[in-house]
């Protein structure tokens, strides 16, 4: 019979706490990773903030894994012109494809700040397909009010919105007074994750037909406005389809749904603003958010 060896049993023992520590810590060691690369991730949208002075919101998400990047994505901005791929999408839901047809009258007191389709055709008026185009293509404000008022105004779009589920996004005015919104202000706003998701419903979900989605994305992808923000932020064989907007306050957004090579599609959300309310913005901060939340996307 062996003696009982004290010493051999505490080696074994400790032998035995060592294994099991190091599986603990393996176990542990990729949240660990996702803590360090989440921390690594938001200094770098931190140090865009403090390079351009800026408020700033973020939220990606990749459809095919539904891996998702956020940065204040819960955070009020004003929407500005980014409203009007919603809006757009509002009406492809509550018109059908004839309705779209109609052409809609305005005259030269219908017209706003910001008309370089609509002040073309004030003697023949346009189709509310044409309207839609113009409105997200060049960001026409007074076909995006001729598109509120076939929808029943700001409250027939929030309508629209809550339908889908999105119960965060507040229409309150029409262009452009939409665009003048104060920090701490509800009217007129919503948050990066918000827009996206929204975005996302109208874009690849079920909300709308098939023809009605091309037809969205058609507009989206031929966009006119927004070469220098989140286009300029991914690889150049990236099909991208945004829309841009732009308020007081420094506030500069766009929202996009990206479609990278033989990969499902990218939803980005990406909304900033600052202190002052003639404050001017940089399309470069839109531009370097983008590449950021795309690459952390890329490292999932």
């Amino acid at each position: 019979m062996k003696r009982f060896s004290m010493r051999r049993f505490l080696g074994t023992v400790m032998l035995g706490s060592l294994f099991l520590g190091g599986c603990l810590n393996s176990q542990n060691e990729p949240d660990q990773n996702e803590e360090n690369e989440e921390a690594t991730m938001n200094s770098s949208f931190e140090d865009l903030e403090k390079e351009y002075d800026t408020k700033l919101g973020v939220y990606a998400l990749d459809t095919g894994n539904n891996q998702s990047v956020a940065y204040n994505e819960d955070e009020r901005f004003g929407y500005a012109s980014a409203h009007k791929a919603l809006a757009v999408g509002a009406l492809l839901k509550k018109k059908s494809m004839e309705e779209l047809d109609e052409r809609i009258n305005f005259t030269e007191e219908d017209l706003v700040n910001y008309n370089p389709v609509t002040e073309e055709f004030v003697d023949e008026g346009m189709t509310l397909k044409e309207l839609s185009d113009a409105s997200i293509r060049y960001s026409d404000n007074t076909a995006a009010n001729l598109i509120f008022e076939a929808i029943g105004g700001p409250e027939g779009f929030k309508e629209v919105l809550r339908e889908i589920g999105d119960d965060v996004t507040e229409p309150a005015r029409i262009e452009p007074d939409l665009n003048d919104v104060e920090p701490g202000e509800t009217n007129d706003t919503s948050t990066p994750k918000a827009l996206a998701e929204s975005l996302q419903a109208f874009t690849l979900g079920d909300v709308l037909s098939e023809e009605k989605r091309e037809m969205l994305n058609d507009w989206l992808i031929r966009n006119t406005t927004g070469d220098n923000l989140i286009r300029a932020g991914v690889p150049e064989e990236w099909i991208v389809g945004d829309k841009t907007g732009s308020g007081s306050y420094g506030t500069r957004n766009d929202i996009a749904v990206i479609w990278p090579p033989d990969e499902e599609p990218i939803i980005l959300s990406i909304l900033s603003s600052r202190e002052e309310p003639d404050a001017e913005y940089d399309d470069e901060l839109i531009a370097k958010a983008a590449e950021i939340a795309v690459e952390r996307l890329e490292e999932n």
